[in-house]
């Protein structure tokens, strides 16, 4: 039997979070017909990743591959998500669950991103924030940092990084870094999966210090997104389990 895929997203407040993930996961099913495919949260939506293990295992599944929905590989994917699976393998015997890696920097979201940008009208006199949420882990930060580093070299302009939380610079410290550079017109990459309360805080923050900033749009439900949850589901799949 085919392992069901189980990609698990944060969560959020905010219903057009989950609105975008049950679309990602739509497109997910539609890139892989006869797929068992069912959507996951770590938090503040439903379901939960727990219900829908716990599901499954009472269905009489004895394998599923959990695919983290995430952009780094911060606390959620390596104590968080970690923590959640174990419980659920204590309390159902024989149940293998695999747990692929986090979708991070992958070139073909970067193409994603970027393509995001196909408005902004970037070039001579421009400067771009590639904005993520920011985390306690230096590791995710450096990710991102290194990510608008390499774009600064493909799109000759200015780039830095800027966070929505738990990391510097935040977003008004990265328009003046820009500034400093000779920037005249800003724009503001998306490195979030989803809409929702951070993304949003970015928007108001980047609006503030420059009101005719380009914004654009999350990540969300591009097909090339689904491709690279599928190909993390089966690079688990395929993995030698664990004596």
């Amino acid at each position: 039997m085919i392992a069901p895929l189980v990609p698990v997203a944060h969560g959020s407040r905010d219903p057009r979070s989950a609105v975008t993930v049950r679309g990602l996961v739509e497109r997910v099913r539609d890139q892989a017909p006869g797929a068992e495919v069912y959507e996951s949260f770590l938090d503040l939506s439903e379901p939960r990743v727990t219900d829908v293990l716990r599901r499954l295992y009472d269905q009489g599944h004895r394998s599923a591959v959990v695919v983290p929905l995430l952009l780094g590989s911060a606390f959620h994917a390596r104590v968080d998500l970690p923590a959640l699976v174990a419980e659920v393998q204590a309390d159902c015997p024989g149940f293998d669950v695999r747990v692929s890696d986090v979708l991070g920097v992958d070139p073909v979201l970067e193409e994603v991103a970027l393509d995001r940008l196909a408005g902004a009208g970037l070039g001579s006199g421009s400067g771009l924030v590639v904005s993520a949420v920011g985390s306690s882990n230096a590791g995710a930060n450096a990710a991102v940092a290194d990510l608008a580093a390499r774009w600064e070299t493909r799109l000759g302009i200015p780039v830095t990084e800027a966070f929505a939380s738990a990391a510097q610079p935040d977003v008004p410290s990265a328009v003046q870094r820009l500034r400093s550079r000779g920037v005249e017109r800003i724009a503001v990459a998306s490195w979030f999966l989803a809409p929702g309360l951070l993304p949003d805080r970015i928007a108001a923050l980047a609006r503030e210090a420059d009101p005719g900033v380009y914004l654009a749009e999350p990540l969300g439900t591009d097909p090339r997104v689904a491709a690279a949850v599928l190909r993390r589901y089966e690079a688990a799949q395929n993995r030698v389990p664990a004596p």
